[in-house]
C-alpha cells in the first residue's frame, strides 16, 4: 500500500548546483569568507568553478576571492548590487529559466543578509524558480556567538539610521526589546552609535563590539555600553564592526502599593472602594485582595 502523498512544494530542488535535464536551472546563494580565506567551503569553491553564471556584488572583489582560492570560474560574471538590482533581476531570472545555474555571491558573508540578494529571491520565489543556499561564514552569527550574550533569542537590526532623529526613534522602539540585538556599523560612526545606545538603553546594558572578525587583527570587547563608549572615544577605530547588545531585562513586578493613589483617585470621583479596587486591579493585573489590603494599610486601618 502506498504511503501518504507528499505535498508538492513549489521551488523545491534535489541539490545545490544540479538541474534536471531540459528543465529550469536554479539560483544558489553562497556565503563567502568574511575575512579568513580558509573559511571558504568546498561547495563554494566547486560552485565558483562550475556555475554557468555568477552574480557578484563587486566583480573586483570576486576576482580577488577566486585569485586567493587559486581557482578559475568558467561561467559568465555579472555585477549585481544595490544600484542595479531592480533592472538586472529580470535578466538573471531569464538565464535561470533557460537552464542556467546562477551563483549569487556578495563581498562577504551570506547574500540577502544586509546585502544584495533579497530582490532576486523574492522574484524567484514568486515564480517558483528553484532557490537554494550553500551556507557558510556569517558576521551576524559569528559576532553573536563571540559576544558572551544570550543566544537563545536574538534579532538582527543591521545599520541604524544615520540621521540623529531617526536613529533615536529606532532605538526608542528597541529599548524594551528582550532579545539580544546584533547591529552593523561603520568604524567612523561607531562612537556616535555607542553614544546613542548608551542614551537609549542605559550605560549599564551589557554589549560587545566585534571588530575584524576572523581576520588577523580580530578584536572582541565585552562590557557595559558606557565602558565601550569610553573605549571608542579614546581609540582609533578601523575595520568592519558588529555590535551586539543584550536585551532588556524583565520589568520588576508592580507592588499593590504602587496603585493605591489610582484607587483613591477613583474614589474621589465617586466610586466605591471595592469597585475602585476591582477596576485598578484588573487594569494592572494584580490581586484585588492585596490591593484592597494596601489601600486600608495606607489609611492606617485593618482589613
Amino acid at each position: 500500500m502506498d504511503g501518504p502523498r507528499q505535498p508538492d512544494i513549489a521551488g523545491s530542488i534535489v541539490g545545490a548546483g544540479t538541474r534536471s535535464a531540459g528543465g529550469p536551472g536554479q539560483i544558489v546563494l553562497a556565503a563567502t569568507p568574511i575575512g579568513n580565506m580558509g573559511d571558504a567551503t568546498v561547495r563554494l569553491i566547486d560552485l565558483l568553478q562550475s556555475a554557468d553564471v555568477i552574480a557578484a556584488e563587486d566583480t573586483r572583489r570576486l576576482h580577488r576571492l577566486v585569485s586567493a582560492l587559486k581557482i578559475t570560474p568558467t561561467g559568465r560574471i555579472l555585477s549585481y548590487h544595490e544600484h542595479n538590482e531592480q533592472s538586472r533581476t529580470p535578466e538573471l531570472l531569464d538565464l535561470v529559466r533557460g537552464g542556467a545555474v546562477l551563483l549569487m555571491v556578495t563581498d562577504a558573508g551570506m547574500p540577502s543578509v544586509s546585502d544584495p540578494g533579497y530582490r532576486l529571491v523574492e522574484a524567484a520565489a514568486a515564480e517558483g524558480i528553484p532557490v537554494t543556499a550553500a551556507p557558510g561564514p556569517s558576521a551576524v552569527l559569528t559576532a553573536l556567538a563571540l559576544s558572551g550574550l544570550p543566544t537563545d533569542r536574538f534579532c538582527f537590526e543591521g545599520f541604524l539610521p544615520r540621521k540623529a532623529g531617526e536613529r533615536a526613534a529606532r532605538l526608542d522602539e528597541l529599548a524594551a526589546e528582550r532579545r539580544t540585538m546584533v547591529f552593523f556599523e561603520a568604524p567612523h560612526r561607531l562612537e556616535v552609535m555607542l553614544r546613542a545606545l548608551d542614551a537609549a538603553f542605559g550605560g549599564d546594558r551589557p554589549a560587545a563590539v566585534a571588530r575584524e572578525l576572523t581576520k588577523l587583527h580580530e578584536q572582541v570587547l565585552r562590557g557595559p555600553l558606557r565602558e565601550l563608549l569610553e573605549w571608542a572615544e579614546s581609540s582609533e577605530i578601523r575595520g568592519e564592526i558588529a555590535v551586539v547588545v543584550g536585551g532588556a531585562g524583565e520589568a520588576s513586578p508592580e507592588a499593590p502599593e504602587d496603585h493605591v493613589e489610582a484607587v483613591n483617585a477613583l474614589i474621589s470621583q465617586g466610586s466605591r472602594l471595592k469597585d475602585a479596587v476591582a477596576t485598578i486591579a484588573s487594569d494592572a493585573r494584580i490581586s484585588k485582595r492585596e490591593l484592597y489590603e494596601a489601600v486600608l494599610a495606607a489609611r492606617g486601618t485593618q482589613p
